[in-house]
């Protein structure tokens, strides 16, 4: 059944276990589930799913987490190895159900990796529903916060739309792929997302702050008490960090150093809502930064990396050359066919034989049978 089922009015929100109960069993005698997820990260400190959208070929529901005391109900169908489960860009949403409920997802079709093994330029929902079938998606609704009750008529229907229509888009989807013979590399990409889970940080905040590795000495260590003073208010106020001071201004403060308010309203990027919220905070952290002791300063852990021989430059040259000439060949984004940690990793390789290219960490089977041996003669070049 091809027909889309784009839902008028209404869709029935779960908020009782019984009634989950009952949508499960319904789930567990299905072949294909369209699933997605509603989160808060933009808009509280604790991110959290709020909203889990599912769909059958006849029906939607739209299961509220934050009414339920548990969604074990559904780890049963959603992990069934028989039940292929559709969701369109899924490795955060797998991410997300394993850490707040522990369900995982064990047949996995992702509509927006299959998009792009098609070759598609344009692989967002909202763009291949439109050209498919000619539906509009609102994206109205996308950086709502899902976290508040009651949900309106409007984002009910918002968020019924991100499943809705997700199934027929996988029937045409797998028709092509399977025509192309690239649908084995779907499921395989299926494999290795379903085992993505969600990792805490672990040592100095500034390990997580794009730019952070430019500073040295007494910088770097401001940085990590200011880091460490925005982590505590951003708890403290329930915001994302980012929302309360950006990694740009606090980078500019690391720097500047100020001493005083008036040094600190001179800073790129901060606003004098800030200068009241958040000054005396800020100058303290500075103060500390400044005043830790040469001996316990921090550092940015370098990569090791050793000067790039001329012999692995030349290698990457003509690996990337002939990625450019192959991926049009093929109708694939360069980066989709072979990515540059990839390119750099097969340089690096101590021989061009192809039973150590076949060990490079993250390198996919399809890719190994794809230009495994292509790899290899272009190494044997240099």
């Amino acid at each position: 059944m091809n027909s889309l089922h784009r839902q008028a009015g209404t869709c029935e929100i779960i908020t009782t276990t019984a009634r989950l109960v009952e949508i499960a069993d319904k789930l567990s005698q299905q072949t294909e589930i369209a699933v997605d997820l509603e989160m808060d990260s933009l808009h509280h400190y604790r991110e959290k799913v709020c909203l889990v959208q599912i769909s059958t070929r006849q029906e939607s529901w739209l299961i509220d987490p934050l009414a339920l005391k548990s969604l074990s109900p559904l780890a049963a169908p959603l992990a069934n190895p028989n039940i292929l489960i559709v969701m369109h860009g899924s490795d955060y949403d797998i991410r997300s159900l394993h850490r707040d409920f522990g369900i995982e997802v064990t047949n996995l079709f992702d509509t927006m990796i299959a998009a792009r093994f098609i070759g598609l330029s344009e692989f967002g929902l909202a763009a291949l529903l439109k050209a498919r079938f000619g539906l509009e998606l609102d994206k109205k609704y996308q950086k709502a916060d899902w976290s508040k009750r009651p949900l309106s008529r409007e984002m009910c229907a918002y968020a019924t739309a991100d499943t809705s229509d997700l199934l027929p888009l996988y029937d045409q989807f797998r028709v092509e792929l399977e025509n192309n013979g690239r649908l084995e590399w779907l499921e395989e990409e299926g494999r290795i997302v379903c085992q993505a889970r969600v990792s805490e940080k672990d040592g100095p905040l500034f390990l997580y702050c794009k730019g952070a590795n430019k500073l040295r000495g007494h910088s770097l260590a401001i940085l990590e008490e200011l880091l460490q003073m925005r982590d505590q208010q951003s708890e403290l106020l329930d915001r994302p960090p980012f929302k309360v001071l950006s990694a740009e201004t606090l980078m500019e403060v690391a720097e500047f150093q100020p001493r005083s308010e008036y040094d600190l309203s001179q800073v790129r990027g901060m606003t004098s809502g800030q200068l009241q919220r958040h000054g005396a905070g800020i100058l303290s952290a500075v103060e500390r930064g400044i005043a830790t002791p040469e001996a316990d300063l921090p550092f940015f852990p370098r990569s090791g990396k050793r000067e790039v021989l001329e012999r692995v430059k030349e290698r990457l040259k003509n690996l990337k050359l002939w990625r450019e000439r192959y991926s049009h060949e093929i109708g694939l984004d360069p980066g989709v066919m072979a990515p540059n940690w990839l390119l750099e990793a097969v340089a690096d390789s101590e021989s061009a034989a192809k039973e150590e290219l076949d060990v490079i960490p993250g390198m996919r089977e399809w890719q190994k049978n794809l230009f495994g041996e292509e790899l290899a003669r272009i190494l044997a070049m240099v």
